[in-house]
This record gives structure tokens, sequence and C-alpha cells, in this order.
């Protein structure tokens, strides 16, 4: 098969609602961190704001943020990068009334050109889904994105270490150009490098699953190794690590970001430990991102869905699809970004070395 991605359909601005539109209404923020009364709150849609009596589309959009007119765009901000007296859109309303359009229905799709049934079964995403199709698609999609500048996030959950063939797969994913940046945490690097440096995940051996004798202390002697080098890379070089999912990323400078939570053994050297900090970080990943992919971490996962809109506007000037999967054995936790009201967001109900394996197939890896 042949990957094709969704066309965008561009608003008609010659409409009546359009031409008749207000000019979308501003006002100063009142206070550093502060948006006005009344004040517009982004979605994961393409939003169109009319100043000067022309349309402007915020083109780096997320989710529950605040849009701000700089004298020549819209620049979307979090609550807390709001400064004093910055020009902020106000209106809830999203049908070009208030000089505001949310473009919710932008993207044509194959199945709207067939006949569609008011009744069916099986149309949620669960452990009866038949999830061949969508495999095939994500494999095409990966192909799609490497040869044509694609910028691939994959979040991970620490259960993507703890199998020999999914850390060996995702570790090819990374090397054969599928990957472009990795957002974790720190259990995921810890055990990830744990894996790489004792052949355990929390103790037990990554192959056979055995617990080793004093296992519970192997992912806090690999913490304190690494951060006895100051650094990761330092550690992989120094130690002669060879193999894993984070060795692969420093081999081939593929980017990872790393945040920290309150529980957070060590934590490793390039652990953020400023939640924002880290949020920023992730953000600046995401901004570039046209297909993310989440497995088996549902909060980094729904923070880093919160940050992606369905859209992205490319250099020239065009819009594509940003496609959002996410991987995991709940299926509250696959269906919950299909909750945003995106179609391009898919939930896969299934474990990590299944997934990773039926890839592995796929991408020849």
């Amino acid at each position: 098969m042949s990957f094709k991605l969704m066309q965008y359909i561009e608003p008609d601005f010659t409409e009546k609602r359009f031409t008749e539109a207000p000019d979308a209404k501003l006002v100063r923020a009142p206070h550093a961190k502060a948006a006005p009364k009344g004040f517009h709150a982004t979605s994961i849609f393409p939003e169109y704001f009319k100043i000067d009596g022309k349309w402007h589309l915020a083109e780096d959009s997320r989710m529950d943020a605040v849009p701000v007119w700089d004298g020549e765009k819209i620049r979307i901000v979090e609550f807390r990068n709001i400064k004093t007296d910055d020009l902020i859109v106000v209106g809830r309303s999203e049908d070009a009334s208030e000089g505001i359009y949310v473009h919710d229905d932008c993207w044509l799709r194959e199945e709207e050109k067939e006949e569609k049934n008011t009744f069916a079964f099986r149309q949620s995403r669960s452990r009866e889904t038949s999830f061949t199709y969508d495999y095939e698609n994500l494999i095409e999609l990966l192909k799609y994105e490497k040869e044509n500048g694609g910028y691939v996030v994959w979040v991970l959950g620490p259960a993507c270490s703890f199998d020999v063939e999914a850390r060996r797969v995702m570790g090819q994913i990374v090397e054969q150009g599928y990957c472009q940046a990795l957002l974790a945490g720190n259990a995921l690097a810890t055990h990830d490098l744990e894996a790489a440096y004792l052949g355990t995940a929390l103790g037990c051996d990554i192959k056979n699953q055995k617990l080793h004798p004093m296992g519970h202390y192997n992912h806090l002697d690999t913490i304190n190794a690494i951060n006895t080098y100051d650094s990761i890379p330092k550690f992989i070089e120094e130690e002669g690590i060879d193999n894993g999912i984070i060795y692969s990323c420093v081999k081939n400078n593929v980017p990872f970001v790393l945040n920290g939570s309150i529980r957070d053994d060590g934590p490793l050297p390039e652990v953020y430990e400023h939640t924002y900090e880290g949020q920023d970080t992730i953000r600046s990943h995401v901004r570039k991102a046209t297909t993310v992919i989440g497995m088996a971490t549902v909060l980094h996962t729904i923070a880093a869905g919160n940050m992606t809109p369905t859209y992205r506007v490319l250099k020239d000037g065009s819009k594509r699809p940003v496609y959002f999967y996410m991987v995991d054995t709940s299926e509250f936790a696959a269906n919950k970004l299909g909750d945003r009201g995106s179609l391009a967001a898919k939930g896969i109900v299934t474990n990590v070395q299944d997934f990773m394996r039926n890839l592995s197939t796929g991408l020849n890896l």
C-alpha cells in the first residue's frame, strides 16, 4: 500500500459569515500570567482570528493556551508565559461571529466518500478490535515520514525497556531514522541503561525475567554509576555500553527529553527536575512533530498530546495532519487521546512487546 496524507480543506473566506464577521476583540493582559476575562482558550484544531480585516491562522497551536496578537501574527502561549499588556484575543464563540473560527472539520478522508451506516458494531477501540490495518497504516506512515523529512516523536514508558526484543526493536527504530526525538521519564532511561549495564530491568533478567540475587539494587547501582560520570553519554563511553534505546539515541544524535516526577530515584543527570523547563523542552519537539507515538505511559502521552495540535503548517505554507498513536494494554488509556476529538488520534490495545514485534516485521528491523 502507498501512504497518502489526508488533504487539508481550506476555509472559504469569501463566504458571508467570514466577510461580514467583525475583527476579533483584543484586550491587554491585566497582569503577568493572567488573561483578561472572557479570554479565548485554544483547542487542538486549526483556529483562525480576524485582525484588521484579515484572517490569520495560529500556526503553532496547542490545547488550553491563549492566543496573543504580536502585531504580525497570532502566537499561542501558555498562561505562565503571558506578559503584562500582551494583546489577547477575547471571545468564546467559534463560528466566526466574534472574529474567531475553529476549523474542526478540515481533513478530506477516503472513508467520507463511502456511505455510512447509522448503526454498526465494534466501532470503539478495544481488545476485540482488529488492528491489522492500523499496523499497516502506521508502518507505511513511518516509511513516508522517513522518506519525506517528517519528525516522529516517541513517548515511552519504562515497560518499553523490560523486554529484550522490545529494547532491540526500539533501538533499531532510532538507528534506522524512524525516531527524531524521544520523550520519557527517569524510569525509562534508568531501566534501559540498567539492562545494558547489568542485563536486568528492576532486577529481573530482560531475557528470562528471572530475578537476579540482590537485583533490587541494580537500578540504584546504575543510577549511582551514571551520576559518578555526571552524564549519560560519558557513562556509555566509559562503561562500554553498546545496546539499548538511550544508547541508540546518543550514538545517532537523537535528542531525548527526560522529565522528573515526585517519586524518581536519583534522578539521572539529564532529567529535568523543574516541571516547566521540561514542558518547554517537550514542546520544542512537539512544535516540529508530524507523528507522535506514545507507548505504555498514560501521563507522559497525555501531556505530550495536550501540546500537540492536529495539524502542522509546513515551510511552504501548506498544512498536513499530525498523526497520534497511543499504545497500551488498557482500553481506557488507549482511547484517552481519541477523546480529544481528533480522528488522527488512534488507540492500539496491546502490550509493548507485541507492538514492537509487529513493527519489526513490517519495517524489516
